[in-house]
């Protein structure tokens, strides 16, 4: 079971801090955005239409963590200082899930796009069978939930299982070889190269996460180079800036627009 240990709400959802059986920390989102965000690959944005959020009832979306801390160490990611992690159990990430959904009043199932977003702590990848059975426990309670994965690309990783209503995203971050190893210090994972050979059988296109940093992180001829646009949906995405990202002196990055709480 996971203990509540604080929360905090802003404008479009709240964030929890739980705690495990064994003292390990555990960050959840609930948030929501008006329904026609979900359609940005073909609107070429993600900002929103002036200041109306939404409600429960358009995009609803579960964010949770799949492990305690995370071995990654991504230099923009708040998780990198904590000292210790550990792989979470199904049942703690459907715990984190079913917290959120039953703490509010409206039907997470009646959402018109009800999402779990498997992009707080920890590389699912690395915990793959714990967050496939949840997948699966969720979805005979809750039919039709979106489920959305980030990896940074585990080498040797089998994505036949992304299928349907699950979709994959990719940490990219740099399409310099050598700066994205940098910005994401865990040895074992794939090649920029190899990145555009996965394919999945999702409904939708693979997702291309890039947290610029620098200008010189993108590059459009490599892009066309590596990723089939057909495949794959590129999101620039800003610094959320933290203790880890300041000192690692990144600034605010190339986005400038920032998620207000």
């Amino acid at each position: 079971m996971l203990k509540l240990l604080r929360k905090k709400e802003f404008t479009n959802g709240v964030v929890y801090a739980f705690e495990t059986d064994d003292g390990f920390k555990v960050e959840t989102t609930d948030t929501f955005l008006p329904f026609y965000t979900q359609d940005s690959l073909h609107r070429k944005t993600n900002k929103l239409n002036g200041t109306y959020l939404g409600d429960r009832s358009e995009r609803w979306m579960v964010g949770v963590s799949v492990m305690s801390g995370c071995p990654v160490h991504c230099k923009f990611c708040a998780t990198g200082q904590m000292k210790k992690w550990r792989n979470l159990t199904a049942e703690e990430i459907v715990d984190q899930f079913l917290y959120a959904v039953y703490s509010r009043s409206e039907s997470f199932e009646e959402a018109r796009e009800h999402k779990i977003n498997y992009t707080r702590m920890g590389e699912p990848f690395l915990n793959l069978e714990n967050v496939k059975q949840a997948i699966g426990m969720i979805d005979s309670a809750y039919p039709g939930t979106h489920h959305y994965v980030s990896t940074i690309g585990i080498a040797g990783s089998d994505f036949s299982w992304i299928k349907e209503n699950t979709t994959l995203q990719i940490s990219l971050h740099s399409l310099n070889e050598e700066k994205r190893n940098w910005l994401i210090p865990y040895n074992n994972k794939m090649s920029i190269s190899e990145l555009g050979q996965v394919r999945t059988n999702s409904r939708r296109k693979t997702t291309l996460n890039m947290t610029l940093v620098a200008e010189s992180d993108f590059s459009i001829e490599k892009l066309k180079e590596y990723f089939d646009k057909e495949k794959f949906f590129i999101k620039l995405s800003p610094i959320n800036t933290n203790n880890i990202s300041d000192k690692n002196n990144l600034g605010k990055g190339c986005i400038k627009y920032t998620n207000e709480r």
